[in-house]
């Protein structure tokens, strides 16, 4: 039996398999994306989502796995794959398929030399594909927010639920009622207080919780929100 090519050899027949990698983390109360600085044309800096293209014996999970950790320098707390999409990147490069992924990394994480966290609103110079790519991540997560315990991947291991609230708003892009919020995360049995207190300016301090794997033989009831505006 012939042997089948394999990855490294693709892109001499023509063919390159492409991966992108989406990374969200909060930033000032809004959502930013990493973006890699790639490249100057005159004055203006270029700048593009970390991407990469497959390697020999590597799978298309191990690829997004190592572009993130090249980009952040630390693993993402969540990794999925969200989309593919067909077509060359470049009307001189050969048939190429780019497969994103949305990757999740908590509060706090450093950009390293040459990427920086952008937020949302502010990232408009990409390609319309990688800005296409960015937009499904988002459906992706927020699809799946209420269900999954996505937006603790996002956070500390100890966070106020006030922290917790300012997530879910920024991954779903709504207003949440406080006093609903709060009574769903204990309904679905999610959070878990714990005996250590900050300070957040004038007031009393707020107790920290952090995140409450579900037990087995218990059901888990999802997030149900209730949205303003």
């Amino acid at each position: 039996m012939p042997n089948r090519p394999s990855a490294a050899r693709a892109p001499g027949r023509g063919f390159a398999l492409g991966i992108d990698v989406v990374l969200f983390t909060p930033r000032d109360d809004t959502l930013a994306v990493l973006l890699v600085r790639s490249a100057t044309s005159g004055s203006r800096e270029q700048w593009s989502l970390p991407t990469d293209t497959l390697r020999a014996g590597e799978s298309v999970d191990e690829a997004a796995m190592r572009i993130a950790r090249d980009a952040l320098g630390v693993a993402p707390t969540h990794l999925e794959q969200t989309t593919a999409l067909g077509g060359a990147r470049r009307p001189t490069d050969g048939l190429a398929v780019t497969i994103a992924y949305a990757g999740l990394t908590p509060v706090g994480t450093a950009a390293r030399r040459q990427t920086s966290w952008i937020p949302l609103a502010e990232a408009t110079s990409l390609s319309s594909r990688q800005r296409e790519e960015i937009d499904r991540s988002i459906a992706a997560i927020r699809a799946r927010v209420d269900h999954h315990p996505i937006a603790f991947r996002l956070l500390q291991d100890v966070f106020t639920l006030s922290e917790l609230q300012a997530v879910y708003e920024m991954l779903l892009g709504r207003s949440l009622h406080k006093a609903s919020f709060r009574r769903s995360l204990h309904a679905a049995a999610i959070v878990e207080a714990t005996d250590e207190w900050r300070s957040e300016g004038r007031g009393r301090p707020a107790q920290l919780f952090r995140y409450a794997p579900p037990r087995r033989r218990r059901p888990r009831r999802s997030v149900r929100f209730d949205l303003l505006g």
